[in-house]
């Protein structure tokens, strides 16, 4: 009796073992995504090709292939377990599904791969993996300058979600276009490329499947992880996870580009919000203070601001504070104040490796059309090295008078355009 019972134990331990340990057991991690190597208990012969499973798949797959097997199978049943993790998520997405979107569709990447933003941090912007890895697409330091995202003492444009949005969509098509693939691509986002060159070269294939025994453990299981989350997200309902509201997610956000150091407390006091609330609206300012300058100026995003609040707000954004460096004027919104004082843009930049058309007129306040417009530009490609105009005043006729160089509008504008599932920066 004892022996049967000894048995039985160890059969169930290792039941438990190879169902993997859950995916949010703990902070983002780039190098542990989840479970370990898993290898599901065998099923009948047919199992996975006629499952309810296969079948939803199958009905939401688009650009990117989202086979069904057993280790997919292990990552659904984690994600669907954790009902609270996955509500809170489904809340999130609304406020940042739409900025992933358009930043993937202006890179020409499958808008579908914004789901693996969950895999890598729950949509937490101030998500730090155990190595440093940073933001809700959690770039290391390195990969981040190779991509133009700018650390400094006041931002770190990692945690940044439009920013950080359109890097991760450069990598990811530069994967692409290297593999030819999309889960390779994925896959060398958790690894790197070279690793997947390695094991391409190891397994003579060109697939995720074919190479996955050749990769390093933690990656085998980060594809089947993004398959498996992209499952849980569309069929949510069917295991009973609806949607946390959260509420700057559902009021919509809109912008006010300041050219001036301001602290975050005096701008949530002003509108009465809360300051956590706030900073997770402004996450790349990491010591809550927005360090605007004539040159560059930055983004603010707010809640939608009551008119009651109008004034309150206009006198955060302007007045002094007992900061030392905090004491040049502050450009404000046409809409918050409708005689705004002008803003100083410089006249060009030139394009680093990493940057793209839309994240540069974001940095600079102007719309995309516009500056394709301006330097004369039909596609959607920022060649590295290329001067870029940031105004049509290069255009215009020598004797235009000086002060008109000057008649720069800052613009208050929805962001992200949740209403319209729209974003960028």
């Amino acid at each position: 009796m004892k022996k049967i019972f000894t048995v039985t134990i160890c059969s169930l331990l290792f039941t438990i073992i190879t169902a993997g340990t859950p995916v949010f057991a703990g902070s983002a991690n780039k190098n542990t995504p989840g479970p370990g190597d898993t290898t599901a208990v065998t099923k009948p012969a047919g199992y996975y090709a006629n499952s309810i499973f296969k079948l939803r798949l199958d009905s939401i797959t688009k650009e990117v292939p989202l086979d069904y097997n057993e280790y997919v199978q292990t990552y659904i049943d984690t994600y669907s377990r954790h009902k609270d993790e996955m509500s809170k998520v489904l809340g999130l997405a609304k406020y940042y599904f739409p900025i992933y979107e358009k930043a993937f569709r202006e890179a020409g990447i499958p808008e579908e791969i914004k789901y693996l933003s969950i895999v890598e941090s729950k949509l937490d912007p101030t998500a730090v993996s155990r190595v440093g890895a940073t933001g809700p697409w959690q770039f290391m330091a390195a990969t981040a300058k190779m991509y133009g995202l700018n650390m400094d003492s006041y931002v770190d444009e990692r945690r940044d979600p439009v920013r950080a949005s359109y890097a991760a969509a450069a990598y990811l098509k530069d994967a692409y276009l290297e593999f030819g693939d999309w889960l390779l691509a994925i896959a060398s986002y958790n690894c790197g490329k070279s690793s997947v060159e390695r094991a391409i070269e190891k397994a003579g294939a060109l697939d995720f499947w074919s190479i996955r025994q050749y990769l390093p453990a933690e990656t085998r299981n980060y594809v089947p992880a993004y398959i498996g989350v992209a499952y849980v997200m569309n069929y949510a309902k069917e295991h009973d996870i609806e949607a946390m509201p959260w509420n700057f997610a559902q009021a919509g956000a809109d912008t006010v580009m300041v050219n001036h150091f301001v602290p975050l407390s005096n701008v949530s006091k002003a509108l009465n919000v809360d300051l956590h609330q706030l900073s997770l609206l402004n996450p790349a300012y990491t010591r809550q203070i927005i360090n605007g300058s004539a040159a560059v100026p930055r983004k603010l995003i707010i809640p939608v601001p009551a008119k009651e609040n109008y004034n309150a707000l206009y006198a955060a954004l302007n007045e002094d504070t007992t900061v030392a460096e905090l004491s040049s004027p502050v450009a404000t919104s046409s809409s918050v104040y409708k005689e705004a004082p002008a803003r100083k843009l410089p006249e060009s930049h030139v394009v680093k490796r990493g940057e793209t058309l839309a994240g540069i007129a974001d940095r600079f306040g102007v719309e995309l059309q516009d500056l394709k417009d301006w330097n004369n530009i039909r596609g959607n490609k920022a060649v590295v090295g290329k001067k870029l105009w940031l105004n049509d005043l290069h255009q215009t006729s020598v004797q235009q008078p000086a002060a008109k160089r000057d008649l720069k509008v800052i613009q208050y504008k929805s962001y992200p355009d949740t209403q319209q599932n729209t974003g960028r920066g």
